[in-house]
């Protein structure tokens, strides 16, 4: 390109100026366009991300949504939803539309200049009629590269776009890591036990404050249970023992280190936990319950164990494809027992030394619970934590504790607690009447 505007330079230097004239008004205009291209794709982008999550939600939530008979309301926001999109589609394509006639028409005029002004040069004897044609040669010599580096340029702004918004999410940092020496990596040892020290959290979204200076001791070898009213902070404590999340105030340890000094893949390792909302995979039985250990055959004898264990194989061996049965999304073809089951059926197949449940029996009967809970203690765990709202299901436990707004305010058995006459026995006295 400077070879091309030197030979032209050369030749005329008036009619160089006017040649070249239109392109910083080219380089202008495409740069111009092509911000407007990231920033309409990026909201394109955005858009269809939100159809595409409306559209997902709804499908996944078929089941409420019949039975609220919300159809029509859904299928009217989802109209909304999509006219945005296609709102931000127009947009983008209208100022994609004003690409190429922008390069013709400042093409076009830079060729037109050459002529005019080039025919009245040749008129004043300062040029001789090739040199027009040159100079219009050499002009699309340089107009044409700039509107191909235009094209890819825009094709570029509209990658960016989509780019950006994988890298936000490749370049997120977890709030919880290991440490940056690696941590503990060493095992368990036989009799873990887990401690809790003035442990404080509030959630940042809503501001609850789940948990208020909470201090207790799971000993080994106990199973302890955890109840109370609902919000009273049960399953954050759970989340707490498993380092989904760090304490905002205080410590936990397990074996004596505290957890922000363990390895994270070690440590969760030796845990055991069965979340109050199940989730499966979209895969076979054998595959969901064999997940819970790695290399496992998930149609072998260690599965079948574990789902004996967990008092769910009767229901597997009903279906036709018995363990190769495929589950819906979510394990939408299954009941809410039959999931409850199965999440701790792949928790107690890789028997673990530390075993957390949160409220995973409410949705089995009586005879099965008991079935589980004596199951779970053959399992042995150093130590095992049931959180439970159903207080029959912490008959059994060593030792109960009773939260109220993220407060501790009674420990001990379940008879010392019933003779207490505190909270725990008001609950119970509840929960049997009920029945």
């Amino acid at each position: 390109m400077g070879m091309v505007v030197g030979v032209m330079y050369y030749i005329d230097p008036v009619l160089t100026a006017f040649a070249l004239l239109p392109l910083p008004f080219m380089s202008a205009g495409i740069y111009f366009i092509s911000a407007n291209i990231h920033r309409k794709s990026d909201a394109r982008h955005r858009a269809q991300s939100a159809v595409s999550s409306f559209v997902q939600q709804h499908i996944a939530g078929i089941r409420v949504l019949k039975s609220f008979h919300r159809e029509q309301a859904a299928a009217t926001r989802f109209d909304a939803e999509t006219d945005v999109y296609k709102e931000k589609v127009l947009d983008l394509v209208k100022v994609e539309a004003m690409f190429m006639p922008l390069i013709v028409l400042l093409v076009g005029l830079s060729t037109i200049l050459t002529v005019y002004v080039g025919g009245h040069r040749v008129a004043s004897g300062d040029l001789e009629l090739g040199h027009i044609f040159q100079f219009v040669f050499y002009v699309n010599l340089l107009t044409w590269p700039f509107a191909s580096v235009g094209w890819v340029t825009s094709l570029v702004q509209k990658a960016e776009a989509s780019m950006a918004r994988i890298l936000d999410f490749w370049h997120a940092k977890p709030s919880v890591e290991s440490p940056e020496n690696g941590g503990r990596t060493a095992p368990f040892s036989e009799a873990p036990a887990m401690v809790f020290d003035r442990v404080s959290w509030t959630y940042p979204e809503t501001g609850i404050r789940a948990l208020n200076d909470l201090s207790f001791e799971v000993k080994a070898g106990e199973t302890l249970g955890i109840t109370g009213r609902t919000g009273s902070g049960k399953s954050t404590v759970l989340q707490l023992a498993m380092r989904m999340m760090d304490p905002q105030e205080g410590h936990v340890r397990v074996d004596g280190t505290d957890l922000p000094e363990w390895n994270l893949a070690a440590f969760r390792e030796g845990m055991g936990y069965v979340p109050q909302d199940v989730f499966l995979f979209s895969d076979t039985v054998g595959h969901n319950i064999a997940f819970g250990s790695r290399g496992l055959d998930p149609h072998g004898a260690e599965v079948a164990q574990a789902a004996r264990d967990a008092g769910v194989a009767s229901d597997i061996e009903g279906f036709d494809r018995g363990y190769r049965t495929m589950l819906g999304e979510r394990g939408v073809n299954l009941s809410g027992g039959q999931k409850q089951r199965v999440s701790i059926a792949r928790a107690l197949i890789k028997s673990p030394q530390i075993l957390l449940l949160d409220d995973c029996l409410s949705a089995v009967d009586t005879e099965t619970e008991d079935a589980i809970l004596g199951a779970i203690h053959r399992q042995q765990a150093s130590c095992t934590v049931l959180v439970s709202h159903r207080l029959a299901s912490l008959r059994g436990a060593d030792r109960i504790l009773v939260l109220d707004e993220g407060r501790l305010v009674e420990q001990g058995t379940h008879a010392e607690l019933l003779e207490l006459g505190g909270l725990y026995a008001t609950m119970h006295d509840q929960q049997k009447a009920e029945s």
